[in-house]
């Protein structure tokens, strides 16, 4: 078995996409204030700042600035995954799962990737916002109501147009 080690950089950023089991689901957004309120305690308990992020109904991708003298993100995704699935009904029984207290609802591992330059930092930020109207779910990057993408319109540092011209963000982004 490969011995899969994450990166760990004290006060970095990094871009992660998160996927439910059932890429069918929409649980992400029939329970959308579920969701932010465990993102929320976990960010309250132990900080990070939020730099993008998109929820869809079945994964999302967010870019997390850490704290300088902390590096630890996987401790803060087990929080918001453990703190959404808790009072949830089961997805799948399994012994498997129930052994390690698993309810089949997120799949166990994310992708995660350490941004490198402010050209890295915009790719990604490009294809969070951009990800509802890859899937479909939106013709415009303005219509998905679950984007930082308004955020940035807000504060000027994207046009509300922005993002119906993007045919393609080359990359890897853990889909």
């Amino acid at each position: 078995m490969p011995n899969y080690r994450r990166a760990s950089i004290k006060g970095g950023m990094f871009f992660f996409t998160v996927v439910l089991e059932n890429r069918s689901s929409r649980l992400l957004i029939e329970q959308i204030d579920r969701f932010r309120a465990c993102y929320r305690v976990a960010r309250e308990r132990r900080p990070f700042e939020t730099i993008a992020i998109c929820i869809l109904p079945d994964h999302l991708h967010v870019i997390w600035a850490l704290p300088d003298n902390d590096s630890n993100y996987p401790i803060r995704w087990s929080m918001i995954k453990s703190g959404f699935s808790r009072g949830l009904k089961p997805h799948t029984q399994s012994s498997s799962l129930s052994a390690k207290r698993e309810k089949g609802i997120w799949q166990r591992r994310y992708w995660e990737h350490a941004i490198r330059n402010q050209a890295d930092l915009e790719r990604h930020i490009d294809y969070i916002h951009f990800n509802p109207v890859k899937h479909g779910h939106v013709s415009r990057v303005a219509d998905w109501p679950h984007s930082s993408f308004h955020r940035f319109v807000e504060h000027g540092w994207l046009a509300h147009d922005r993002g119906g011209d993007v045919k393609r963000i080359d990359g890897s982004f853990g889909e």
